[in-house]
């Protein structure tokens, strides 16, 4: 069944200056073979394509992962796969970060994919495989903040959302520094068309509120003095064509 999580976001920076961020939405937990079926008359506020994740370009979200996989020598991850992300929302959507789960047909978990969007359409995608307490680490090779060099690892927490999300990535410099720690916090709402109304007339346009909240902070940092760190040319990422 799919689930809906009412969450609050937060970003908190601690070099070069401290800046903070909270913010609440909303973000769906589904099995992406088997997507929410909604009326019709609440379609536009809840959408899944595989346009908005890999590589855009597969028939399905499942082929776009299974692609992706693939090509990372990933072959056991046959089974299902919960997928937390932002729907569509009256045509509209930005994830900065989509997270699968995903399992073989045994329903152990083989590993967890982190796909991250930037601001400037870029995506690349972060295959992770998490220790006991759902830790794991990675080399940063994604530019995602203009205030940040593409350079240092992320340890990113992420469990298994139940009645509560709970996700952490922080941004790690090899000087001992955590200049960016974010976290997801939230709790599981029906996913039936009371939930779903209550949570789009809570957080209207809520994925244009993600976008345009992001260009917003980027502002005050930009106003507050950080300067702006060149973007480098991304490689495609391995399975996202």
């Amino acid at each position: 069944m799919p689930s809906i999580y009412a969450c609050e976001v937060a970003h908190v920076r601690t070099a070069p200056l401290r800046h903070s961020l909270r913010r609440r939405t909303y973000l769906w937990l589904v099995d992406i073979d088997d997507l929410p079926r909604l009326p019709r008359f609440l379609r536009p506020l809840a959408r899944f394509d595989a346009r908005d994740h890999f590589g855009g370009r597969a028939p399905s979200i499942r082929a776009g992962l299974d692609a992706f996989l693939a090509r990372q020598g990933v072959t056991d991850a046959d089974g299902r796969v919960l997928m937390l992300a932002h729907a569509r929302v009256f045509n509209h959507v930005f994830n900065p970060l989509t997270v699968y789960w995903c399992h073989d047909r045994a329903g152990r978990q083989v590993c967890v994919v982190a796909e991250v969007h930037n601001t400037y359409g870029g995506r690349h995608c972060y295959l992770l495989r998490p220790d006991a307490k759902d830790r794991a680490d990675a080399a940063k090779t994604f530019y995602v903040s203009p205030f940040f060099d593409v350079e240092g690892s992320y340890r990113m927490r992420l469990p298994l959302p139940a009645e509560r999300l709970g996700l952490s990535i922080q941004l790690r410099h090899e000087d001992g520094s955590r200049p960016l720690t974010a976290t997801v916090r939230g709790r599981r709402r029906p996913a039936d068309a009371a939930g779903l109304l209550a949570a789009a007339l809570s957080h209207p346009w809520s994925t244009l509120a993600v976008t345009l909240g992001i260009r917003w902070h980027g502002v005050r940092l930009y106003l507050k003095g950080l300067p702006v760190r060149p973007r480098p040319v991304h490689p495609t990422c391995e399975g996202m064509l």
